[in-house]
């Protein structure tokens, strides 16, 4: 891994918005971002009552080569980690951190990251509905 990015992981544990925050955090930044992706009670105008991520065995690489290119691109440091396995409403799936000298090139970099890793890391949800059916959103894509 690059030495900008201090965290890229795939986990089956809850996630920890702090340990991602402190990755990298340093007295040289006034700014740290961190985004929250959390389960959602609803999708499309249909009740979700649970989400299940599933990935492939190589998911881990793919989350790290966004990273070490996000950090390469900014000169920041970066951190993320990405849920898989049953979440319940509330639960966070995504926690991603950018740290950099002022808030307006750690927000952008956050938010480039997260969209990377959103369409380029191969990670897939089925969505969980109250009436008990459930679908696979992005899973061809």
């Amino acid at each position: 891994m690059s030495d900008t990015v201090q965290v890229a992981r795939i986990s089956d544990q809850p996630l920890d918005p702090a340990e991602v925050e402190q990755a990298v955090t340093g007295p040289e930044h006034g700014a740290v971002v961190v985004f929250t992706g959390k389960v959602r009670d609803h999708d499309g105008g249909q009740a979700v009552s649970a989400l299940e991520y599933s990935a492939h065995p190589d998911a881990e690489r793919f989350l790290r080569k966004c990273c070490a290119e996000a950090a390469a691109a900014s000169g920041l440091p970066v951190a993320a980690v990405h849920r898989v396995g049953p979440l319940g409403i509330g639960d966070l799936a995504i926690v991603v951190a950018v740290a950099a000298p002022h808030r307006a090139e750690a927000f952008s970099t956050c938010a480039d990251l997260v969209d990377r890793i959103k369409h380029e890391v191969p990670i897939w949800k089925r969505q969980l509905f109250a009436d008990g059916l459930s679908e696979w959103v992005n899973a061809c894509g």
